[in-house]
Formats: structure tokens, sequence, C-alpha cells
């Protein structure tokens, strides 16, 4: 599975070549929900735009359920996910988009190369459990683990697909006595259509780690009927796994949901039992689990841009404005068009009659000041060489953001001269050892600066006690205009780094107005027998561009 051809499909005549402004690549494969793509974001990470098939997107009660489902994954942060990344789920069809993993599913791994060897299936437990206690923390119960859900990443396992998943605070999304999920990997009450809980996963990830061990499934194949009879009335048997695996397997498969093991007892087993498996990680993984996956997956590179042919793409988003929708707009045009021309007549009056008076109060002014030079004239003569060294003062500020000696802080931009962007290339942040103060745009070596990196376990984020920050999603291109409108619209303080990749954008603001825009370069965030955590990126900065806070 390490060529392009192995994992991606030309695109055929019916699929589109856009969707929602994402380029298309290639095609990925179909499922029962829809068709899946390859594309990328604009600094260049590979995306996988999933689209609803037309019937289903017809389904008001199909809408529903996709748009509450979109909601909930949109909760998911986790090292070990495939993190959404965009949506739209009144589209026509409706699509969202993930996080790329390039890698082959277990399913594709086993059927390949066989059976995994004992280290290499608990460094997937370990990881697919991590993955589990990030869904099961949103709230959110996945319901269809299986192999061909978890993706092989280089660094390790990706659960993905929570298209059938449903979060604990909605209603079920099918009738009631119907059961949703894979049979083969189903757990007890799950076959029964009883409820479904946080053990339920755990079930099925013992499933998929004996398939992965066994190189089949646990309870054998034939009618869907068959297997869900072997789950529920007969124990497993686990004398044909490695006996390493047998005891943490046992836990999981439990029959009552309550004698299952937590993800968080499966990840601290796992760890205990890699031991010295686990000491080579100097490719950011196991030995064991680099031999497992082979080369690295060829991505093709972004689709191009629009032929210069006569050929119209094929486009994928939302409908024209219908005849009756387009004669609504008029008549609405109609009735607003004359409110808005009194409105700017009463506006023109009033500005008329404020440019008359202050006309009035500045010759007012003028005249005083000619009859006695004051204090004023000697602030309007300060004011002037101020301006007219306004051109040294910016020159400093790019070349290395400080003020010139002795003016105590930059020169604020005029209405004339809009903010200077000034780059600051390479600008690395450490988990719990560096910070970076915005208005200097300079890396410190503690803590006390405006922007810090944090961990806890995998989970990293940008934090900050006094600026916003906001990831820039859905094609956005980096500016300080696309900064302004989305930092006038957030208060957080802190932004997860779970779905971020090289190419990904971070729009900062803090209180002085001073406005970042941080292009995430390289990334080493996950947890991994002690590795160093940090990013590293490049930093451009606009002085005083917003009102200060």
């Amino acid at each position: 599975m390490n060529s392009a051809t192995d994992v991606f499909e030309p695109l055929r005549a019916e699929d589109p070549r856009t969707v929602a402004g994402y380029r298309i690549a290639a095609r990925l494969g179909a499922g029962g929900m829809g068709r899946v793509y390859l594309s990328h974001t604009p600094g260049g990470r590979p995306v996988a735009i999933k689209v609803v098939r037309p019937e289903l997107a017809e389904d008001p009660v199909f809408r529903r359920r996709f748009r509450r489902e979109v909601v909930a994954a949109r909760r998911v942060r986790g090292a070990y996910t495939a993190e959404v990344i965009d949506a739209d789920t009144d589209a026509t069809p409706p699509w969202l988009a993930t996080l790329y993993v390039p890698g082959p599913s277990l399913t594709e791994a086993v059927a390949k190369r066989g059976p995994l060897p004992v280290p290499a299936v608990l460094w997937l437990m370990a990881g697919v459990a991590e993955a589990l206690q990030a869904i099961h923390e949103a709230g959110i119960v996945h319901r269809d683990l299986k192999p061909s859900n978890v993706l092989l990443a280089s660094d390790g396992p990706r659960v993905i697909d929570f298209g059938i998943s449903t979060a604990s605070d909605t209603t079920a999304p099918t009738a009631t006595g119907s059961t949703i999920g894979t049979p083969q990997y189903m757990a007890p009450e799950q076959a029964l259509a009883g409820e479904t809980t946080a053990a339920t996963d755990v079930f099925a990830l013992g499933q998929t780690a004996a398939y992965a061990a066994l190189g089949e499934p646990l309870y054998g194949t034939g009618p869907s009927m068959t297997v869900l009879f072997r789950i529920v009335h007969s124990a497993p048997d686990l004398s044909r796994l490695p006996e390493r695996l047998q005891p943490l397997l046992a836990r999981c498969l439990a029959s009552a949901p309550e004698e299952r093991a937590t993800p968080t007892e499966i990840v601290e087993w796992c760890r205990e039992q890699l031991g010295e498996d686990a000491s080579d990680t100097s490719g950011g993984s196991p030995a064991v689990w680099r031999e497992v996956l082979g080369p690295d997956v060829e991505v093709p590179d972004p689709a191009p841009g629009p032929a210069t042919g006569h050929e119209t793409p094929k486009v994928w988003g939302p409908k024209p404005p219908t005849p009756e929708e387009r004669r609504k707009r008029r008549r609405r045009a109609a009735v607003a068009i004359p409110s808005a021309m009194v409105a700017g007549l009463l506006l023109m009056g009033g500005a008329v009659w404020m440019v008359k008076e202050t006309a009035d109060r500045m010759r007012g002014r003028e005249a005083s000041a000619a009859r006695s030079p004051g204090p004023a004239a000697s602030a309007s003569a300060s004011a002037s060489a101020s301006a007219s060294g306004s051109g040294s003062g910016s020159a400093g500020s790019a070349t290395g953001g400080k003020a010139a000696e002795g003016s105590g802080s930059a020169p604020a931009p005029s209405a004339s001269q809009p903010p200077q962007a000034n780059p600051y290339p390479r600008m690395r942040l450490d988990d719990e050892q560096s910070s970076i103060t915005l208005g200097e745009a300079l890396v410190r070596n503690d803590r006390s600066g405006e922007i810090r990196m944090s961990c806890k376990r995998s989970i990293c984020s940008l934090e900050s006690d006094t600026a916003t920050i906001i990831m820039l999603y859905g094609g956005t291109q980096g500016s300080l205009d696309s900064c302004r409108s989305t930092l006038a619209l957030t208060t957080d303080r802190s932004w997860t780094l779970a779905g971020a990749a090289g190419g990904s954008q971070f729009c900062i603001r803090n209180k002085a107005g001073d406005v970042g825009l941080y292009v995430l370069g390289y990334k080493s965030t996950a947890e991994v027998m002690g590795m160093p955590q940090w990013i590293s990126g490049d930093m451009t900065v606009w002085r005083q561009a917003m009102p200060a806070t």
C-alpha cells in the first residue's frame, strides 16, 4: 500500500471537480453514505471530502440526523482521530471534510501482510483506546468501530467515520428495535438492540484487536444472524490468540458491559506490556509499527486550477436561485430602495451641516492661533514633526518590530497608511518551555509571553491569558482582512492543535490590537516515550491593526 495507484482512483465522468471551493484530486472510495474524495487545503494539507449520496440528501430525516452528527463530530479533539475540519449540511448534496490520513486501513494492511505481530497489536490498541477517550469525552459513542474504520498512519492509528455515531444527548437515529453497526464487531447489547454506551466501543476494540492478531474476525464469518447469535450466546475462543494478548482481550470482550476494561486501563496495560518493544521511536513510532506499514503512501499533488478550454468543471455546492426566488428578491429590493434613498438624503443633510459646522470652528481656531501663538501652535508643530518622521519609524518596525529609540512605542498606522506586514520566519514553540510576545514577535525562553503551547497527553493547544486565537477553515486564505473578520467573532483564548498540520493558519490578536497570522510548518505533538512536543511556523504581524481591548 505504498503507491498512489493502490489508494487513489482517477476521477470519473460523474465525479465533481470542485466541492464548495475544494478542488478534487482523486477518488478515495465509496460507501453506504456517499463518495469520498481527496482534496487539499490552501496550505497543501490533504483532506478527505465525503459527499452524501443524492437519494439520501433528499430525505429530510437523514438531513436532520446528518446535521446533528456533524455538530457532534466537531466536538471530538484527539491525536488519534481524523478530525472534522469543515462541512456544509445544507448544501446540495451535503458534504463534510476531515483530515486525510496517509495510510492503509487495518483491513487493507492485514489483507496484504497477514496478522500483525503482538507489539504492533499493542501499539494499535493503545492508540485506538486514546481515540475512544477523546470520542467519549465529547459525549459520543462511535457504534461502528471496526478494522476498516481504523487507518494506520506512520505515527499511530487513526479512528475515522463518525457517520453513524450518535451523541449521547440526542435520540437514536434509527427506528425502535433496529440495530446499527457491522455484525462481526457488535457487542451483545448492540446486537439485541439494547442501550449502547462507551463500553460498547470497548467490545468492538477487543474484536478489532483480535482481527489484527488473527487475520480474521474472532467470531467467524457467515450470515449476519449466525454471527450475531454467536456473539450473544457463546464466549469467544481466545485460545487462538497470542498468550500476551489474552488477559486484556478477555476483559474487553466481557459479556456484561460493566465488567469490561475502560479505555484508560487499556492504554496503561498496553504501555506496560510494550516495554522494550516501544523503545526505538526514532522515526516517531516503534520499529515494529514501521515494518507493518512499509513505505509511506504517495499522496497526489493538489488538483490544478480551472481548465482554459471550453469545458466547465462540475461543481457541487448551493443551487442557483430559482425564478421564483429571483422574483421575491426583486420585490424586496423594490421596497428597500425607496427607504434607503430617504435614509441617504437624511444622512447627506446631516453630513453637510457637520462639515459646515466643523469648517467654521477650524477657521475660528486658525484666526485665534494667528493672533496669539501658544501651546496649540506648539502642539501642531510637534504633530507635523512626528508625521514627517513616520517613514523612518515604519522602516524600523519592518526590520525588527521595534519602535525608534526614545519613541516609547511603534507609531500607530494612519487611515491613509494601512498597517504594515512584519514577517518573522521559523517561530518555534515548545511545550512548557517557551512563549511568543506578539507585540515584538519575540520567542521567549519562559512562559511569560502572550502565546504558549500546552500539552496534556497527546492533546496540544495554543493558549493565552490575554490574546484571542482562532484557526482559519474552509479554504480561507490567511491575510489581515480575513484575520480581522474572524477575530471579531471570537473570544477564545485557546485552540487545539489536534486538527492542525503543515499549512494550517492561526489568527491571533493581543490586547494592544496587534494582529498575527501564524502559518504552521512542522508539528511534533504525539506523545511517544518522552519525545519533546513542539511546533514551528512563520509569523506575520500587523501593528495596531484592530482596536485595543
